[in-house]
């Protein structure tokens, strides 16, 4: 597989900060790692896209042995679709004419499942695709205590399961969930009796999706899942070092930035704030973790600067200074920016985020 088609090669110099750097070895490593154990386990492994939004990456994905991918968004799923990505979920629901309409052209390209958790939803589906060749596959959606979107328990899901499998133009595809974290027990049985009731009353339920980059090392313990949605796994991030879910070294995304200034002997500024780094703290205390000095906070941001508290450290920043930061919250970064740095060795490529900043 190509995975330069969409790159430039650069040199350090041309790098301006801030910017996101991805250690391509290390994503290779983590997609490796999580699929050995998804295949410890007899677990169809689907990536969720948004963490990386990158075609070359989902490609390297499913060379790995991942079933296909995941995605969020309409426009997510027609760029990963036109890069040759063959089976995409999109876990959304989709509402709207125009929409609908794109997501007709999407299922001609593609093996295209989605997941619904009401009958406004699976209504608009199945206006969409009854005169269709090829039916629609949704899959229920389950809400086992994350309390997002989601029905709210198996008598639900047995109802929308009726009106799916009658819908002209659609065919029941099963369950999804996006779990609570670590109540593994508790979802397995919320699936497992969910699934039991839809077969007692004669309707399939081949598939149950499970997710999760919190669960992914316990995902076995949802056993009635046929599969697993992981995103964050393949850069990692410091939510997931706080976790003790991965170390330093297994974080394959940073943001370089330089220090702009060091108005005090505590206190210096950085040139990425929040439209890098993003205000997600994910219940952690300052915005990332900088790698050459993991004793300073950054406290605060603005737009466009960080604020670092150096009471606590011997780092002496000096302007011009360039650092290494994880940032908490990896998918946000990588939507951040149009471009971003592919490290391979000694190997520098600038190449598109071209999956970013959609909306629909």
């Amino acid at each position: 597989m190509d995975y330069t088609s969409n790159a430039e090669t650069v040199t350090t110099n041309d790098i301006m900060t801030p910017a996101v750097m991805i250690d391509v070895k290390i994503a290779q490593e983590n997609i490796e790692k999580l699929q050995e154990h998804c295949n410890q386990y007899n677990i169809s492994l689907r990536p969720h896209i948004k963490t990386h939004k990158l075609p070359s990456m989902a490609h390297r994905q499913i060379e790995a042995g991942a079933i296909g991918i995941t995605c969020q968004k309409i426009g997510e799923a027609e760029i990963m679709a036109d890069a040759g990505i063959k089976d995409i979920l999109i876990t959304y629901n989709i509402i709207g004419d125009e929409k609908l309409d794109r997501l007709t052209k999407l299922a001609q390209r593609c093996t295209l499942s989605v997941v619904a958790d009401n009958a406004y939803v699976v209504d608009g589906l199945a206006k969409t695709f009854a005169k269709k060749e090829h039916p629609l596959e949704v899959l229920i959606e389950c809400d086992t205590g994350a309390n997002r979107c989601g029905v709210q328990s198996a008598a639900e899901a047995l109802d929308l399961a009726r009106i799916i499998h009658n819908a002209s133009g659609l065919v029941l595809g099963g369950l999804m969930t996006y779990p609570p974290m670590g109540d593994q027990c508790h979802v397995n049985n919320w699936l497992k009796r969910t699934q039991d009731l839809l077969i007692e009353n004669g309707l399939p339920c081949p598939k149950i999706s499970n997710g999760g980059t919190p669960n992914m090392w316990r995902s076995q313990e949802v056993s009635v899942a046929t599969e697993h949605r992981s995103g964050t796994y393949i850069y990692n991030d410091r939510s997931l070092i706080e976790a003790n879910l991965c170390r330093i070294q297994d974080c394959a995304l940073s943001v370089r930035a330089t220090v702009v200034s060091h108005p005090t002997k505590d206190r210096a500024i950085i040139d990425a704030g929040s439209k890098m780094l993003t205000s997600d703290l994910l219940g952690m205390e300052g915005f990332g973790l900088i790698k050459e000095a993991p004793d300073v906070k950054i406290t605060s941001l603005s737009e466009e600067h960080g604020i670092l508290d150096l009471k606590n450290s011997k780092w002496p920043p000096k302007v011009g200074d360039q650092i290494h930061i994880i940032p908490n919250h990896a998918c946000v970064v990588s939507n951040m920016v149009d471009y971003i740095y592919l490290i391979d060795g000694n190997h520098l490529e600038k190449t598109a985020v071209s999956a970013r900043g959609l909306v629909t």
